[in-house]
Parts: C-alpha cells; structure tokens; sequence
C-alpha cells in the first residue's frame, strides 16, 4: 500500500484553491494543511477539504512535507526560502518568482538542502502535449495562440508573465536551441501590465515561433500548430485533442493523434509527490523555469520599451 504524503497550500485563491482541491483526491498524498493571510479564505477552503489551517508557515511546514505556493508571485521568493529552509518540498505556481535573481537563489537552497524544486508550468502535464512529443522530430515553425476571457486574478503582474509564460516554457522545451532574436509587442488595454501581447522568436537553430497571448479575449483558446519536415501537427490543448498531416505519396493525409485525456493538474502534483517520495527531479524544474522566465522578462521589456505602460 502507498503511503501518503501530507501536503499543505499556501494561498487559497483560485489556483490554490485547485491545488488544495487534487490533493484531496490523491491516493499518493493527503491535504493535511492550508495557510492564507486571509485567515477567513482559509478556513473555507479547510472545511471545504477537511484539513487543518495553520497559523504560520513554521506551522504549516510542522504538519507538511510537501508544500504547493499559490501565493502573489512577488511573495513567491520570500516565501519559497523560508519554506526550503523550513525542509519542504515545493511545487511555485509559475512564474517561479518576479526576477531571475530570486529564481536563482531558491533553485540553490532547494540544491543545497537536497530538496525538490518543482514549478507550475501545468501544460507540460496536459495530455495533448505528450501526445505532441511522440510524434516530435525537429520543429521548423511553431504558431501558438492562448487567449482567455479578463480573469480579475494575477493583476500584479501582465499577459506575457501570466499566461504567455506556458507556452515560452514549452517552446523551449520543444525546441532546444537558443533565442537568437525577440520581437515582441504589447498593449495595456484593462490593466497596468500589457493584456494582448504577440511575439516572434528565432532559434539559433533556424526554427521560429510565433506566441499569441490575449486576457480580454471573449473566448477561450489554447492552441499549437508545430510543423516540422515530415509532419504538421495542430493540437487543442482546452479539448484535448489534435490532428496530424502528413505527405504521403505525394499527397497529405491527415490522421487523428491519440490522446489519453485526464486533468493536467492532477498529473501536476501527482508527478511533484511521486519526485518528493523518490528523490527524483521532476519534468519542469528551477532551471526550466529561469530560462523561461528570462526569456518572459525580455519580452515584457521590449514590450515597455516599445509602448509605455499607462498609469492604472
């Protein structure tokens, strides 16, 4: 019989909620804690899932071994160190923190206390990306479109570092070639930080991409069309689903991909509990994150740079 680890969240917004939501349900773990400096938030959320509500992070790290933060991410530094410090495990909601520097120091401590440092770049989980990675040989062009209804959540930060950020993750990953030039653009329509940004990225290798975000669209999307010499590949990552195309006897035929559908997030944490209880690193760790935060800031910079942000 597997024995459960006991997590905690901190932050109970509407991600932590989620977070403290499939930890509920694992058979790998069990919710034992949840902390909010709204102490009310977090009580709702403890009756709701059954489990305690700590009063400081000392005390949530006595009755945790594993530790989702779902926090603001300009806390996310201040909050990781103590808690690494403290001996948890971690699993950021992504961006891993609010500059590189920070970054870079919870990816030591977590090193230097033989610690797993997970991030939340949750599309890596999603079943129609692994189903993308079967069929992956070497990319030549990505076009990839992420646009969603103004949430009135992560305010603190733009679209690039909010949501954008996923895909900047998974390109590189895909890829695995350095950036050789960013051409980034951006406009603040609802919020201080841009809400509609569009990006084109070179690869040393001469692969390119294009990135669309939006947080003020009136649907939501979340797509990927990867092409690549033998094969065009156009995945749903919302539906879980895709299709390929490829030339056969010199016409293109097309063939449905197979995908094993299932909640990313579960696959998330699940995979963040299996690497705490066996020492393993996990799929998108510290370092991952770093490269894709850096690329995100360069982008946000440009974008400033280009088209000055307003006052709120």
């Amino acid at each position: 019989m597997t024995t459960k680890i006991r997590a905690g969240v901190v932050g109970v917004g509407s991600m932590g909620f989620n977070h403290a939501r499939v930890y509920s349900e694992l058979d790998n773990a069990e919710l034992a804690v949840v902390y909010d400096a709204d102490r009310a938030a977090a009580e709702r959320t403890a009756r709701k899932f059954r489990c305690a509500v700590a009063d400081s992070l000392e005390d949530l790290a006595d009755k945790a071994d594993v530790v989702t933060i779902a926090a603001p991410t300009h806390l996310h530094h201040e909050i990781g160190m103590k808690l690494l410090g403290l001996g948890r495990h971690l699993l950021i909601e992504k961006p891993i923190s609010d500059n590189p520097a920070h970054a870079a120091e919870l990816v030591d401590l977590a090193h230097e206390r033989g610690l797993i440092l997970q991030v939340g770049h949750i599309e890596r989980f999603n079943p129609a990306l692994a189903a993308l990675e079967e069929h992956l040989t070497r990319p030549r062009f990505l076009e990839v479109t992420r646009l969603s209804p103004y949430p009135g959540r992560s305010m603190d930060i733009g679209v690039v570092l909010d949501v954008m950020i996923h895909d900047l993750e998974i390109i590189l990953h895909l890829v695995r070639s350095p950036v050789t030039s960013v051409d980034a653009v951006g406009v603040a329509v609802l919020s201080k930080g841009e809400d509609i940004a569009s990006v084109r990225l070179h690869f040393a290798n001469g692969c390119v991409a294009n990135v669309t975000a939006s947080r003020i669209s009136m649907e939501k999307v979340r797509r990927i069309r990867l092409f690549q010499e033998d094969a065009y590949l156009s995945l749903d990552y919302q539906k879980q689903s895709g299709k390929m195309y490829r030339l056969n006897a010199g016409k293109i035929v097309q063939q449905r991909v197979k995908i094993e559908r299932g909640e990313p997030l579960a696959r998330e944490l699940r995979h963040f509990v299996e690497c705490a209880q066996a020492g393993r690193q996990p799929k998108v760790g510290g370092m991952e994150a770093i490269a894709a935060l850096e690329l995100a800031m360069q982008i946000t910079r440009q974008i400033a740079e280009r088209a000055p942000r307003r006052e709120a």
